[in-house]
């Protein structure tokens, strides 16, 4: 199975976890009730924009997300897109030898294609276990790329062993990485991938919304979802540095969300960024063309540190444990 994708990069990948509904879906986590008609104006924006590295996974909204994606994504040619999903160990199913090329093939069914550009190991149950099963995957071509997410170093370092074995290369490493949560940071993962070739993708950089601006102490974020649960509590304490955010934004012509986006493509991060509405499509451009000052940076963090706000999921474990 032979399969070339020349396609360029994004700076900004677009997250759909936001999409699917169901256990871990958009509905229970964000609050979002979201149709394949309210979505397809996204991926016909996006993709005339250029930004065409869709991120998912089998577990979101237990298969809903992949479904919706690979519906939207059919009247465009497979090698004008590149496809990022996941294999989650706590939902595999079967026999081991077998579970992760299983979760692949309802992955390929779901999403209408028969290769994936990123295929990641979701969680790090097990990486002696789980992580040779995907040496075979990449030299079928049924992969073209790996990926580990929620890895800490260590793990990430073993991965690299157990694959390094096989002439098999670790491509990239997603993590939670946003200004209100830099463990990655802090714990040496972003200065490993850059010394070591390895993409660094950071999801939940606007942290469900929060550093978008549009949630406030007067308007918090939909009741009854995870998310309001998480984060609504937490909303006075970020009050210093959305107005930080804000006023960067009037400097650089752009929204309190471009500038959060914009802070991780600074750190040489790749913004995983929900997007359910087209017109955030346009701040998607902003974010990646904008250069910050390293004083601003560094301010930007400052403030963030003093928050004290902690955003780790119930999934994470530290990074620096």
């Amino acid at each position: 199975m032979t399969h070339t994708n020349k396609t360029q990069k994004p700076k900004i990948a677009l997250g759909t976890w936001s999409w699917g509904s169901g256990a871990a879906g958009g509905d229970q986590v964000f609050g979002n009730h979201l149709t394949i008609e309210d979505l397809q104006p996204v991926v016909d924006t996006a993709m005339a924009k250029g930004f065409n590295l869709w991120d998912t996974a089998a577990v979101y909204g237990e298969g809903s997300s992949e479904t919706i994606l690979g519906e939207l994504l059919k009247k465009y040619d497979r090698s004008s897109y590149l496809l990022s999903t996941k294999f989650t160990p706590q939902i595999a199913t079967g026999p081991e030898e077998t579970a992760m090329e299983n979760m692949l093939a309802g992955s390929f069914k779901r999403l209408n294609t028969d290769y994936i550009d990123i295929y990641w190991i979701h969680n790090p149950f097990d990486v002696e276990k789980w992580t040779p099963y995907l040496i075979p995957l990449i030299q079928s071509g049924k992969i073209k790329s790996v990926g580990v997410s929620n890895h800490n170093l260590s793990q990430i370092k073993r991965v690299t062993e157990i694959l390094g074995q096989a002439g098999v290369k670790l491509a990239a490493v997603q993590n939670h990485y946003s200004l209100l949560y830099r463990s990655s940071e802090e714990a040496g993962i972003l200065e490993y991938c850059l010394e070591n070739d390895v993409d660094f993708y950071a999801y939940m950089v606007l942290e469900q919304g929060v550093l978008t601006g549009k949630y406030s102490v007067d308007n918090p974020l939909p009741e009854g979802s995870g998310r309001a649960a998480t984060y609504n509590a937490n909303l006075p304490k970020l009050a210093a540095l959305i107005d930080a955010l804000a006023q960067l934004g009037n400097k650089y012509n752009a929204k309190v969300a471009d500038i959060a986006t914009s802070w991780a493509i600074n750190k040489a991060a790749v913004p995983i960024v929900g997007v359910t509405n087209e017109k955030y499509i346009a701040s998607e451009e902003r974010a990646q063309n904008i250069k910050l000052s390293e004083q601003e940076i560094a301010e930007l963090e400052r403030l963030a540190t003093l928050t004290n706000v902690d955003t780790k999921g119930s999934w994470e474990n530290s990074m620096l444990s």
